[in-house]
This record gives structure tokens, sequence and C-alpha cells, in this order.
């Protein structure tokens, strides 16, 4: 009876260890146009190509398949002032410190983002751009710190920083998708992580992450590197080349002068 039992539990887990795992139902297999990105001089910006296939051991599950991918650039603490008017002059009045917000921030979707992923999954993940920024708490005095969140939201997404792209992601078949997000020339560098979320129903069914490198090389590495850590020699030069600058100029215009 023993045996019997021993045999039926082995013949139970060989069974279990070759039937298809519910927990990798779907996987994402992901590709980048370019992993990393280099900021030259003339650099003026850069579209990234994402595209990828879904992997599945089992059959395709019921319900529409909805993509996320969102791009983040380092993340760094900074100050929102409020500027009012006072005696003719405008000063900075309230202040509220960010605790982190990344440099760049785009969301590309399937569809509409309320639509595609559940309130409950987006505090989760932190998949939105106000979810993305975080903000512990504010001073006392200040009453709507919300509205220095907004304001720089508001701001970065002037100046292309902040995107939410809803239906910029094109699914084919439920199984390959392929999205393209610009990214801007004023870019900060640094590793930027990018999330690509399979959804269904509103909820996340698999995730995948991977990082695009963006670093300045050439002029643009050098200068920043001297300025960095040899602040003086850079200072020194930077007057060099205003001084010369400036005596070429006066030098030109009394050639001008003399042949006019």
């Amino acid at each position: 009876m023993i045996r019997l039992r021993h045999l039926l539990l082995t013949l139970t887990l060989s069974i279990a260890a070759i039937s298809p795992r519910q927990g990798l139902a779907e996987e994402v297999v992901m590709g980048l146009s370019q992993s990393s990105i280099s900021i030259t001089t003339n650099f003026a910006g850069s579209d990234i190509l994402i595209f990828g296939a879904i992997k599945r051991e089992t059959a395709i599950p019921e319900g529409d398949l909805d993509v996320i991918v969102t791009i983040a650039g380092p993340s760094t603490p900074l100050t929102i002032r409020r500027k009012d008017r006072a005696m003719g002059i405008w000063i900075n009045t309230e202040a509220v410190e960010i605790d982190r917000a990344p440099s760049f921030y785009a969301v590309a979707t399937s569809g509409p983002l309320d639509e595609v992923l559940s309130q409950t999954e987006n505090l989760r993940h932190r998949v939105s751009i106000p979810l993305a920024i975080r903000s512990v708490g504010a001073p006392e005095t200040v009453d709507d710190a919300q509205t220095f969140t907004d304001a720089l939201i508001r701001i970065r997404t002037q100046n292309d920083l902040y995107k939410l792209l809803e239906g910029s992601v094109e699914v084919q078949e439920q199984t390959l998708f392929r999205s393209s997000i610009s990214l801007p020339a004023n870019l900060t560098e640094g590793a930027y992580q990018t999330r690509i979320f399979l959804t269904r129903a509103g909820e996340v069914v698999a995730q995948y992450q991977t990082v695009i490198d963006v670093s300045k090389v050439g002029l643009e590495r050098y200068l920043f590197t001297l300025a960095h850590q040899q602040p003086l020699i850079y200072g020194l030069m930077s007057l060099a080349i205003a001084i010369l600058a400036g005596w070429g100029a006066s030098a030109f215009f009394r050639l001008v002068l003399r042949q006019g």
C-alpha cells in the first residue's frame, strides 16, 4: 500500500513537471532599434522603435491583449517655486520639494490608459506620469501642494519631456507589437529604464524591463567632464575663448570700416 502511494506520488510529480507552467503562460520577447544613444554636438533627438512578441506555453487566453511601454530617464530631486507679484516685482514665495522626478518620461499604450490599466495596477507599478513623480510631503504653509506637481508636469510636457501616447502601440494577432517613441534633443545623460507591460482586462499579466544607455561622446563628453572635474580650467578656457572671439569681431569690423 505504501509502495502504491509512492508510485502515485511520483507519477503526479512527473506529470506536473512536464505540464506547462501557468505562471509563465505569456512572456515578453522584446527588441529595440538601438540600445544606446550618443549625444554629440549636433544631436537633434532620436526615435526609438520598440518591437516584440508574446511567447506562450498555452493557447491564447480569452480577452483582448493590451501593451503598455514606458521609458523613464534618470530621476533627481528638485524644488518647485511659485512666483507672486509684490510691490510691482515678481518674487519667489512658496516652494515644494519633489523627492524624485524623471528627467524624461513617456507612456505609450495600445488604447486609453484608464481602460488598458486598472487604477490598482497603476498604483502598484507607478505607470502614469503623476505616479512616476514622488513627492512625500509639502510644508504645512502650502495648502495646494498638488498644483506644484501639476505645474512640473505641464512645463515638462510643453518641453517634450513628458509624453502620454495613447493608442500608439500597435498589437497584431495578440502576438506581435510595435511602437515608436521620440526622444528630444535636451536629454539628460544616464540610464533610461524601459518597461513593457502586458495587460488583460486592466490587469498586468506579464512585464519586461531593459535599459537604454544615453551618454555624451566626443567634444560634448570632453566639455562635460572638464566642467565638472576641473571647473577652474574650464572657466579660464571659456574666458580665453570669449576674449579671442571679442578681439576677432573687433578686428573684423575695423577692417570693414577701413575698406569702406
